[in-house]
């Protein structure tokens, strides 16, 4: 299962890569454009041009930090270590589906299986959270056992 955990790890930072080249490009784009409006004769014209390239900056550069963000979450996961319950960096197997419990980036296919790699402050990471192996719990009114934790 290690293998598999690395794989997985491997395939969420390439996801969170793409969307860090993503918001680099666009910051720079917005950089670009706001430096290269010029003054118009229409004045009020150019400062609503500027300041919605400033906004769409602003909002490109948070996208960018937040996706750092997330690959330092990556960047700090232990996967050599042993879990006895569901944690962070955790591979958790239910009756119903796989989870890694890193960053909340949706599905993964790894070796042809799906794999949901979600945050510890999703719903079912919440849940699922301090769980061992054998435990049941309810979600959207199923009854969910875990089957293995590694």
């Amino acid at each position: 299962m290690l293998n598999t955990k690395k794989k997985l790890l491997e395939a969420a930072k390439a996801v969170v890569a793409v969307k860090i080249k993503t918001a680099e490009t666009a910051v720079a784009s917005a950089m670009e454009s706001k430096l290269n409006e010029t003054k118009s004769s229409a004045g009020d014209k150019f400062e609503t041009g500027r300041a919605m390239m400033q906004v769409e900056q602003e909002k490109s550069e948070m996208q960018l930090s937040q996706a750092n963000q997330l690959m330092s979450i990556l960047d700090h996961l232990d996967l050599g270590k042993s879990y006895p319950q569901a944690a962070l960096g955790a591979l958790v197997v239910t009756d119903q589906h796989s989870y890694f419990l890193s960053i909340g980036i949706g599905k993964l296919i790894v070796d042809d299986k799906i794999f949901y790699a979600i945050s510890e402050l999703s719903p079912i990471g919440e849940l699922l959270i301090g769980k061992k192996k054998g435990e049941t719990f309810s979600f959207r009114e199923q009854v969910i056992t875990l089957q293995q934790i590694c």
